[in-house]
């Protein structure tokens, strides 16, 4: 079985070719071509992987449908995962061109190439449940009703409703995951729940004192990464195509997810953290909270991870990281960056 993944080097397609690697599959990754190409994410295995032929990388741009078009006609994969985007939602507005471009066109190209390539080709389109828009407390499920908030909310609408406009006209086995939101050690560090456990880390280390937030009662249904690319892999081998929602239901805000992360080491949230009017959206999203009944009964899918494991998991990891940049920086190995500045 042959696999390609867009955004193999991002959070998700990091855990999702581990996990389709150690289930024989024979994976593809896309990178786009620049100076520098950040794969930190999969090193380990590109290294191990790389040279058995059970990995390989290539290069390409979801905004050039040639090259997708002509990937794919050379690899002929069985599965493929567009994980690939511009994924963070601050800033869709303020790169609202790329962020639409990439989350329309790409997926576009992809199904299209699909569509005259090999129509039996299974396609997995990573959709989002910021295209509910939280404007409820109830819990969301795959027949809650869209209402984007976000210029990515907007692009992953369209890409939901194109993936199943070709699954139904072209009887492609098209398939929506609405990933509710879904963390791990690895994920970007700009990102809420990263920011924080990073923080935490520096700041046990004596390497930075104060941590800038926006909307703390911002909430969330918050799960492990490794947990959803499972899900994932479970709708592609679903003998029927169809869309399904990943998700906790277990609602967290992000003054809570403060709380959680801040008593592994011991300290108070409140005396570390602040917030800011520049860190709040345009259009913000208060509410998310996710119903995966339908995985659960569809896909035997449920997740493994508990909220407060994955803070742990989470918290270890970026002490961890401190403690070897504290050391690094002391033996004048490396300097403090902009985005890693030392605050003392």
């Amino acid at each position: 079985m042959k696999v390609l993944i867009t955004g193999i080097t991002g959070q998700d397609g990091a855990y999702l070719a581990r996990l389709l690697i150690d289930k024989g599959y024979e994976v593809h990754g896309t990178v786009r071509r620049s100076s520098t190409v950040n794969t930190k994410r999969i090193d380990d295995i590109l290294s191990k992987f790389e040279k058995e032929g059970s990995l390989s990388l290539h290069y390409s741009d979801l905004l050039d449908s040639a090259s997708i078009a002509s990937l794919i006609n050379n690899i002929l994969p069985d599965e493929v995962y567009n994980l690939a985007a511009q994924s963070h939602v601050a800033v869709s507005f303020e790169n609202p061109v790329y962020t639409t471009q990439v989350g329309t066109l790409g997926s576009v190209s992809i199904l299209e190439a699909i569509r005259s390539v090999n129509r039996n080709i299974k396609y997995y389109q990573a959709s989002s449940s910021e295209m509910y828009g939280g404007s409820s407390k109830e819990k969301l499920n795959e027949e809650s009703k869209f209402i984007p908030k976000s210029p990515y909310a907007a692009s992953k609408v369209f890409a939901h409703n194109m993936t199943m406009i070709y699954r139904e006209s072209y009887g492609i086995h098209a398939v929506n995951g609405i990933l509710f939101n879904h963390e791990s050690p690895v994920r970007g560090e700009t990102f809420v729940t990263r920011k924080i456990t990073k923080a935490v880390g520096r700041i046990s280390e004596g390497l930075q004192s104060k941590l800038t937030l926006g909307n703390l009662d911002a909430v969330r249904d918050w799960g492990f990464s490794g947990d959803f690319v499972e899900g994932m892999w479970m709708m592609m081998q679903h003998k029927e195509p169809g869309d399904w929602v990943l998700a906790t239901g277990v609602p967290c805000s992000v003054r809570e997810f403060l709380d959680k992360a801040f008593k592994l080491i011991n300290l108070e949230w409140s005396d570390y953290v602040e917030t800011s009017e520049n860190y709040f959206r345009p259009n913000e999203v208060d509410y998310l909270l996710g119903d995966y009944s339908k995985a659960k009964k569809e896909l035997s899918w449920e997740p493994k991870t508990s909220l407060d494991s994955l803070v742990q998991m989470m918290v270890e990891n970026d002490l961890l990281e401190a403690k070897q940049e504290a050391v690094l920086l002391k033996e004048g190995l490396i300097e403090p960056t902009w985005e890693n500045p030392v605050f003392k």
